[in-house]
């Protein structure tokens, strides 16, 4: 699965860098007719390194979900439940509900990050990236075959051990893209490319140790199941992870403390916001 999960992270920015290309001139030229928004008063006593997001309400339930999910899977797996219940709940199983769930978190990552790359100029090729991105591993995760083909082949050609090199390092150029394309603007790179990180980590390389195991003790063993559980775990919580940070740029007020000031000009643009911030100037020449 490895594999395949680097093939669609390297289709998904490429994809995000064409469309992002294309209308670079138009955002550039979108971003220089906005009005510029004065500073808040207190921008000086901002500390220059961002602050930690603390996890919001619907991540803490986001999360409990997921982990309980993959533990009543992990139950069943070690109690060698079968049948379609057993099926439903696995924790890897094509279509399972802990599978789908996951998929869900970064489908919904997607369309947030498009809609945002909708709703604010100059930032259109980062989102549409991210949204990309987080398209593709909704789709692997959902039960694409891509993935098992590209294991096969990749497998047959340069064995185990260079399926894994290959895989990681096809992760690692991913997100070494995506924080390219965040070069200019820092505000979301850590918390969006930290949460792909541990994804990668999660479905690359502790999904080589878990089909490791498993190989070598069976699907039964209780080794395996663990391997599984600790597998799957991650990724679920690195897709919580990954919409929280999606959303802490898009639509910040759902997810950031209500006493938090929001400093970026175009957060007047954001999801969250009914209407973009309009003023216009003033007689004196200042902005009402």
């Amino acid at each position: 699965m490895g594999v395949g999960l680097a093939a669609w992270f390297a289709v998904a920015v490429v994809v995000g860098l064409v469309v992002g290309g294309m209308i670079r001139l138009a955002d550039r030229r979108e971003a220089a007719s906005l009005p510029a928004m004065p500073e808040p008063a207190t921008a000086a006593a901002v500390p220059a390194r961002p602050r930690r997001l603390p996890l919001p309400p619907l991540g803490v339930a986001l999360a409990a979900l997921v982990v309980t999910l993959m533990t009543i899977g992990y139950v069943l797996r070690l109690a060698g439940a079968d049948g379609p219940w057993a099926t439903t709940l696995s924790m890897d199983a094509v279509l399972s509900l802990p599978r789908m769930t996951v998929a869900a978190l970064f489908a919904a990552a997607a369309v947030l990050a498009v809609a945002g790359a909708g709703r604010l100029p100059g930032r259109r090729t980062w989102w549409l990236a991210v949204g990309a991105v987080a398209g593709g591993i909704a789709a692997v995760k959902a039960g694409s075959t891509v993935h098992a083909q590209a294991v096969g082949e990749l497998g047959s050609s340069v064995g185990a051990a260079g399926a894994l090199a290959v895989s990681a390092a096809a992760a690692a150029a991913v997100v070494g893209s995506l924080w390219y394309l965040s070069r200019h603007e820092r505000r979301d790179r850590r918390r969006v490319l930290g949460a792909l990180a541990a994804y990668g980590a999660g479905a690359v390389g502790l999904s080589a140790v878990s089909s490791a195991v498993t190989g070598a003790l069976g699907r039964a063993s209780s080794w395996a199941a663990a391997a599984t559980y600790v597998e799957e775990s991650v990724e679920a919580l690195a897709g919580v992870a990954f919409l929280v940070a999606v959303l802490a740029g898009v639509a910040p007020r759902w997810v950031l403390p209500a006493d938090r000031a929001l400093r970026r000009a175009d957060d007047a643009l954001t999801l969250d916001q009914l209407e973009p911030a309009i003023r216009t100037p003033a007689r004196d020449g200042s902005t009402a």
